[in-house]
């Protein structure tokens, strides 16, 4: 799954559970960004490259979500 692709399913997943889902540019360092995902954050790399699967569970833990919930 790609970073964008993550990004999208992250904002469906919020949408349905009403939290709030926002993507913050100026917190990370090049192509990097934060992601928040209601009072949970975590780092998104760059959007076009693929997320590997160890990165991937990583990031579903830093925001407390299930990786099949996405």
């Amino acid at each position: 799954m790609k970073g964008a692709e993550f990004e999208r399913r992250l904002r469906n997943l919020a949408r349905r559970k009403k939290v709030a889902c926002q993507f913050v540019a100026d917190k990370g360092k090049g192509s990097h960004g934060r992601l928040y995902f209601g009072d949970e954050f975590t780092t998104l790399k760059d959007r076009k490259k693929e997320i590997g699967a160890d990165l991937l569970a990583k990031m579903c833990r830093d925001l407390k979500i299930d990786p099949h919930e996405l």
